[in-house]
């Protein structure tokens, strides 16, 4: 690393843009959601691609670990996969913060102090991810699409919690994650109200 690179400090402003254009050139058709809460954490990002939700948490430079083990077991709970995107201070050691099966973005300043990533480890298959919480991201709306396209009645009137155990226990996993996504890609967020 040159000495120059090593004066330019990423932050998360200066990474994030830079992310979902690499992100999309990797992973082809996504749909990218900022700052979701889940549960005592929130997410960096989402990114929805077709049948799999992938949390992504970014960690700058300018930025600690200290909060990293909560994040990580929350985002454990909720994604099919998981990414940290993490400076090149953190390269050395973030595989000591972070389960195996998670994917590791490195990212760096160029010459021109733009963003420049490199895939450290492919994300693999989540072992933790629990059905009842991932299903916690759609709006009333998108559950209530997915009862109609699965035959289901509307459930007028039931919370969204019994909605959500009626989409897990009546609709074949795949099925609904794939169906799922689908409804995260059309997701309107002009409908402020419905979101929660």
């Amino acid at each position: 690393m040159s000495e120059e690179k090593s004066e330019i400090i990423l932050r998360d402003r200066d990474i994030r843009e830079p992310l979902f254009d690499w992100l999309d050139e990797k992973y082809g058709k996504i749909r990218i959601l900022e700052e979701k809460v889940i549960g005592r954490v929130r997410a960096d990002v989402v990114m929805v691609t077709p049948g799999l939700l992938y949390g992504i948490e970014i960690k700058s430079d300018a930025d600690t670990y200290a909060r990293l083990a909560r994040q990580v077991r929350y985002y454990n709970w909720y994604y099919d996969r998981n990414i940290i995107v993490i400076g090149s201070k953190h390269a050395h050691h973030v595989k000591e913060h972070v389960p195996e099966w998670w994917g590791i973005i490195s990212v760096e300043a160029d010459e021109k102090g733009r963003s420049d990533f490199y895939e450290v480890r492919q994300a693999a298959e989540n072992p933790r991810v629990k059905d009842h919480r991932k299903i916690a991201i759609l709006w009333r709306r998108e559950l209530t699409a997915l009862l109609q396209r699965n035959h289901l009645p509307k459930y007028a009137g039931k919370s969204k919690d019994f909605v959500r155990k009626k989409l897990l226990d009546t609709v074949p996993s795949e099925l609904l994650w794939q169906q799922a996504c689908e409804e995260l890609f059309e997701r309107d967020y002009s409908i402020f109200d419905e979101e929660g």
